[in-house]
């Protein structure tokens, strides 16, 4: 659409819904925003248990690389603006597993003093960084100026009589909310969307895994860890030292696949049913103490938070970024997996620009939800990792 909505209903507290809602506000101050969120605070999934490591490079070669570009460019430009304390360029490590006595060497952070196997630089930090993604969507919907409604979750779409316009945004509780545009952005539930809009289909998992956050230790050196697969663990851990003196660690192994048809049933809906493994969290907190003897030592008896979300994933494991079909006003913004805080400014920025101007200064045509109307869905377990280039690196599963 050309004209500027009056009103645009956002389906999604997360750091996609926000940076939509932020982005929309910069290009069409007259329009009024209204964000919708299931559960009683913002952020209350992936958007407030991700571990925020950005990579500007990791997609060159591949569709996402304008995504990986522009999107770490815009980190550090909103970063800057916003002045969020979180965020920091961030040198990479790369662990193996092994039973020697780290050497200590000009890149390997004074935490990692344990025991492994080899170790070398991913990166120096120049196209590497990090944020925590609380801080950044709370921001975000802050500046957006939007109106958020927590404790509110969508039942279905009401549209024109000609049924190719969204009218409104109905709620569970029998309210409904009047709209001339709306976008889904609620992460693995926006599988949702293929009941609301009965043109698309829209296959989705959600990848549940657990994380932990290590208690504060300021003298801590920024340097983030991938850590390859520990058969002795069964964990491949990616290890994130924040500003604030935490270690955020991930890739604790033992993910749970949970299909659409349970996710259209509103499973793990409410975050506090979505919880951490205890068996993984024993497993990373002891992969942690082998690693390094600081933590052993501070921290004997392991992290200070235990939490599990879902990352979104479709089958090709590219983000869905598209117009729906069939339907002048009505968008989708979901799917972006393990890179959903990475590439979150520039596809909040894209859905700005389609839904105020009609256009996208970004080719997106490899993110169209179409590509799912032409085929036959199958539920694949490869492809979901993280990836350097063509490399599989980090969390896989």
């Amino acid at each position: 659409m050309s004209t500027p909505p009056a009103h645009l209903v956002i389906i999604g507290a997360g750091i996609q819904g926000a940076s939509v809602a932020y982005f929309t506000s910069k290009l069409s101050p007259s329009t009024r925003i209204t964000v919708v969120e299931s559960n009683p605070k913002i952020a209350a999934h992936a958007s407030g248990k991700g571990g925020g490591f950005l990579a500007r490079s990791w997609g060159d070669g591949s569709v996402t690389q304008e995504l990986h570009h522009r999107s770490f460019d815009l980190h550090k430009e909103l970063a800057a603006e916003w002045k969020l304390k979180s965020y920091r360029k961030l040198p990479v490590l790369s662990v193996q597993p092994g039973s020697k006595k780290f050497k200590k060497t000009k890149s390997t952070p004074n935490w990692l003093d344990g025991f492994g196997g080899s170790t070398s630089s991913m990166g120096d930090g120049s196209d590497t960084a990090q944020v925590t993604p609380f801080e950044f969507t709370s921001e975000a919907l802050l500046r957006s100026n939007a109106s958020v409604l927590t404790s509110s979750t969508v039942s279905s779409i009401s549209t024109s009589s000609s049924g190719d316009e969204v009218t409104s945004v109905e709620l569970t509780s029998g309210d409904s909310i009047e709209c001339d545009s709306v976008v889904v952005c609620a992460g693995p539930w926006s599988c949702l969307a293929s009941t609301w809009f009965p043109t698309i289909n829209l296959p989705m998992v959600g990848i549940k895994s657990t994380s932990i956050v290590w208690p504060r230790r300021p003298e801590s050196d920024g340097v983030a860890l991938f850590c390859g697969e520990d058969d002795e663990f069964n964990t491949h851990l990616e290890v994130y030292p924040r500003p604030n003196g935490e270690i955020y660690c991930c890739g604790v192994g033992g993910s749970n696949y949970v299909q659409d048809s349970d996710l259209k049933d509103y499973l793990y809906l409410d975050a506090t049913t979505c919880n951490a493994q205890p068996s993984r969290v024993e497993a990373a907190k002891r992969s942690m103490h082998k690693m390094s003897q600081t933590y052993k030592s501070a921290f004997p008896e392991g992290p200070e938070t235990t939490q599990a979300c879902m990352r979104p994933c479709p089958p090709d494991a590219l983000p869905i970024i598209s117009t729906v079909p069939g339907y002048k006003n009505a968008f989708i913004n979901a799917g972006h997996n393990c890179w959903g805080i990475l590439w979150a400014p520039i596809s909040g920025q894209i859905l700005s620009e389609m839904i105020v101007e009609g256009r996208s200064s970004v080719n997106i045509e490899a993110f169209d939800v179409r590509r799912f109307g032409v085929r036959e869905v199958q539920n694949r377990q490869g492809g979901r990792g993280r990836k350097k280039g063509s490399e599989q690196v980090g969390e896989q599963w």
